[in-house]
């Protein structure tokens, strides 16, 4: 049997789903699953049959509502994942030139090489807080660029883009006549005060966001695209070639979701208060460590001093029973992504094991 090619796979998807498991897990980004007790629904909310076509209106209603956007720009689609897939898609044909940051989420990378594109970087240095700068943007962009990609929070540092240097970005990119794709997974991760959506920001903004990360409900996959109508359409009509027709009983039981999204944000708002009073502490005792150190989100990527990492990362993984996202899945092999977003107690144990792998790797000694 042949291989599949480099560029119609994700190695962090395999990853993810193979290696990243461990009894501490940090590698996951988003918030701890909602529990089927703590989902109030009742039989009679889920049918098994939905009526097909172009999207389900009471859906695509609650959505509206939830994001501001009119039902004619929204288009639903199997997660954040799936929706920049289908975004990404529908604007690039093989041979367009398509801007991603760097350090990217894998599975951007991975989209726009599948689809054929043509890839310019913009760096967001770490020694700069993972912020963008506005000059490296003008340079990156050519009058060839079609799309500018960006995560916001940033996967995987969870730095936050101003209003302002989106705005920027925009008129940037409205001078070659390009869009400029946001994913927001992580954005309603800020609570106080609440970050609102670039999508009003400017008029080739597309934005994608999801019931996933923030609220704990992964397995429903409830995400969504923001367009311009014209450009939502046309999405509509790509998603033909892949998804087709929803499940309608996620698309049921989402809207259940929807009735009760502050009961979910505010469990998200509690459990993340606690998780970073332990994170700020452990990061407060660890020298060893340079990290930028975000506001929000369920993610931080810290870097490792003196440490080799691919031996460490092993280690940790295999002896300490604790996983984190090596740095390598983010083209920056000396960093790694935690997670935050997990059980209390399960991050303190992971964060002890963390610090003893930590401790450990710097005198050279091995666990027993």
């Amino acid at each position: 049997m042949n291989e599949i090619p480099e560029r119609k796979r994700s190695r962090y998807m395999e990853w993810a789903k193979t290696c990243s498991t461990a009894r501490f897990n940090l590698a996951t980004s988003g918030l701890m699953s909602v529990p089927t007790a703590e989902f109030p629904f009742q039989l009679e909310d889920v049918e098994v049959n939905g009526p097909g076509g172009y999207g389900y209106a009471p859906l695509l209603e609650q959505i509206a509502r939830h994001t501001g956007a009119p039902v004619d720009c929204i288009v639903t689609a199997a997660g954040t994942s799936m929706a920049n897939h289908l975004a990404m898609a529908t604007l690039l044909a093989p041979g367009d030139e398509v801007v991603i940051e760097e350090p990217a989420y894998g599975p951007l990378l991975d989209v726009a090489n599948y689809l054929g594109a043509r890839v310019r970087r913009v760096t967001r240095k770490f020694k700069n807080d993972f912020a963008i700068s506005l000059g490296e943007m003008e340079r990156a962009i050519t009058p060839s660029t079609r799309l500018i990609v960006l995560t916001n929070l940033h996967n995987p540092s969870g730095a936050l883009l101003t209003a302002e240097t989106l705005r920027a970005i925009s008129d940037i990119a409205a001078g070659s006549g390009a869009f400029v794709l946001v994913d927001e997974a992580y954005l309603d991760m800020v609570f106080d005060p609440p970050e609102k959506s670039c999508f009003s920001l400017g008029e080739n903004f597309i934005v994608t966001n999801s019931l996933t990360k923030t609220y704990g409900l992964s397995s429903l996959r409830c995400g969504w695209i923001l367009a311009a109508p014209e450009v939502a359409r046309r999405a509509w009509l790509m998603n033909d070639l892949f998804a087709a027709t929803p499940a309608h009983p996620a698309e049921r039981l989402a809207l259940v979701a929807f009735d009760h999204l502050e009961q979910f944000r505010e469990r998200a708002r509690q459990l993340l208060e606690t998780n970073r009073r332990l994170l700020n502490a452990f990061l407060a005792s660890r020298p060893d460590l340079e990290y930028f150190q975000p506001a929000a989100g369920t993610v931080i990527f810290p870097r490792l001093t003196n440490i080799e990492p691919t031996e460490f990362f092993r280690k940790l993984r295999e002896e300490y029973e604790t996983s984190v996202v090596p740095g390598e899945f983010f083209e920056t092999p000396r960093h790694f992504r935690l997670g935050i977003g997990g059980e209390t107690e399960n991050l303190r144990g992971g964060l002890e094991r963390l610090g003893a792998a930590l401790d450990d790797a710097a005198s050279g000694a091995t666990r027993s």
